[in-house]
């Protein structure tokens, strides 16, 4: 493979603590550890092209409480961190970008108030979170929904000046059972913007899979991983050296 997909480990932060939820149910959270910093260095050291953050409390409240600990968290990295989770104001991405993040996702936000993509992105890189229950762009973290197809979405923010979109297919997040292939294709098909998958990986062959991806000579532009990576079903330093990053 002639360009590397860049590995994305994520770090879900909930009361300050690392954590991850299954199918995105936050009655169904697992706590892999206290020390988001310590966690986000061995991330870098075994290789990671970029670090994804997410502040899971903002997600689904709009108060950024984890938002001190984002910012220690990139002032501690030399990779670039992408972060997402309540971003809901053009002051809420300054104020990450002000932090150190490189990149932040907008989700329900974006949604809801389209042209404050194209705001974020007059002052720097903006992501949007398209995060899917069926074909349906979930929002409010992932207690609601939008009314918002796929499709819709991809051809509504390719004009703002999106910098990436972020995939996630809410059945498959936190389940270890492999990613969604076939629409992660139809994703990349259907936009210009680069991609970036999320959810379902489970062992180093769906990291394969997601990697050799390729629809109109395009491929994904990153693969998130998190469960995996705590769980111990991949390695990232090993995965890393499979994808030629290392």
């Amino acid at each position: 493979m002639s360009v590397p997909t860049p590995l994305f480990p994520a770090i879900d932060l909930r009361g300050g603590l690392c954590v991850r939820l299954m199918q995105g149910d936050y009655g169904r959270e697992t706590v892999y550890g206290d020390d988001p910093v310590t966690q986000a260095l061995a991330f870098q050291k075994a290789g990671a092209a970029w670090l994804h953050i997410v502040d899971l409390d903002a997600a689904r409240t709009g108060e950024p409480v984890n938002r001190s600990v984002v910012a220690e968290v990139a002032a501690a990295l030399d990779i670039p961190v992408q972060a997402g989770g309540g971003v809901r104001t053009v002051d809420d991405a300054r104020a990450l970008f002000d932090a150190g993040v490189e990149r932040v996702v907008m989700g329900t936000a974006a949604v809801e108030s389209p042209d404050l993509v194209a705001s974020v992105a007059a002052i720097g890189r903006v992501a949007v979170g398209l995060d899917l229950r069926g074909d349906e762009v979930a929002v409010r973290g992932w207690t609601a929904g939008s009314g918002l197809g796929l499709g819709d979405a991809l051809e509504r923010f390719s004009t703002l000046g999106t910098d990436a979109f972020v995939i996630t297919r809410i059945e498959r997040d936190g389940t270890l059972e492999g990613p969604d292939l076939e629409g992660l294709g139809g994703a990349l098909a259907a936009t210009g913007i680069d991609v970036v998958a999320s959810g379902g990986v489970g062992r180093p062959s769906d990291i394969t899979d997601l990697a050799d991806l390729e629809v109109d000579r395009r491929r994904l532009a990153g693969i998130i991983i998190g469960r995996a990576l705590y769980e111990g079903t991949v390695d990232l330093a090993a995965a890393v050296e499979a994808m030629g990053e290392g």
